[in-house]
């Protein structure tokens, strides 16, 4: 071999050799870079779970405080949930005041009637009595008209809306209903 054609030979071992020097350098300078975006996926991952676990909790306690404020009633007409008597059958029912009610009292001759001895916003005396439910002439809208007991008379629950007009007709009446400008809006969410 002469001289010429060692130097050639030597010189391209070398350079195939520098090249798969550089190549499996450049490989393990990728295998660092994706461990390392493998490291930085992980605390992304973590860190997202960490935040996606605080909206969690905090939406959960916003959610509790909406059902305990409903419970308790608002002084902006919601009564939330409460019993009701339908053909002496006690219901939950789930109500709310609909603002701005006269145009509805005017224009729907459906609305059904809730009796109450209270207020439905206020604390009440005897679970209210209800005229429907679903599946017997049921409207969501209610009427609420009130039970007054006429002097001499010992106020009492009651259970139908068939017993109140039986109590506040006739020649001396039991109790007197004050009809109201207060519609709620009303759903029965199960029986007791």
């Amino acid at each position: 071999m002469s001289s010429d054609q060692y130097e050639k030979s030597h010189n391209g071992a070398g350079n195939s050799q520098f090249h798969n020097q550089k190549k499996h350098m450049k490989a393990n300078r990728n295998l660092r870079n994706i461990e390392n975006g493998n490291k930085m996926n992980s605390a992304w991952k973590s860190a997202r779970f960490i935040l996606t676990l605080g909206l969690f909790y905090i939406c959960l306690g916003a959610f509790e405080g909406q059902g305990q404020a409903a419970d308790k009633g608002s002084p902006h007409g919601a009564a939330g949930q409460m019993p009701a008597y339908y053909d002496g059958e006690l219901f939950t029912v789930n109500m709310f005041e609909v603002p701005a009610s006269d145009p509805l009292i005017e224009r729907n001759t459906s609305i059904n009637i809730i009796f109450a001895s209270n207020d439905l916003d206020e604390e009440q005396d005897f679970a209210p009595v209800l005229d429907a439910i679903q599946g017997d002439g049921f409207n969501p809208l209610w009427l609420q008209v009130l039970i007054e007991f006429n002097p001499g008379f010992t106020p009492h629950q009651f259970f139908s809306d068939v017993e109140i007009e039986a109590a506040a007709s006739g020649p001396n009446p039991e109790i007197t209903l004050v009809v109201t400008d207060e519609v709620y809006r009303c759903s029965v969410v199960g029986s007791k």
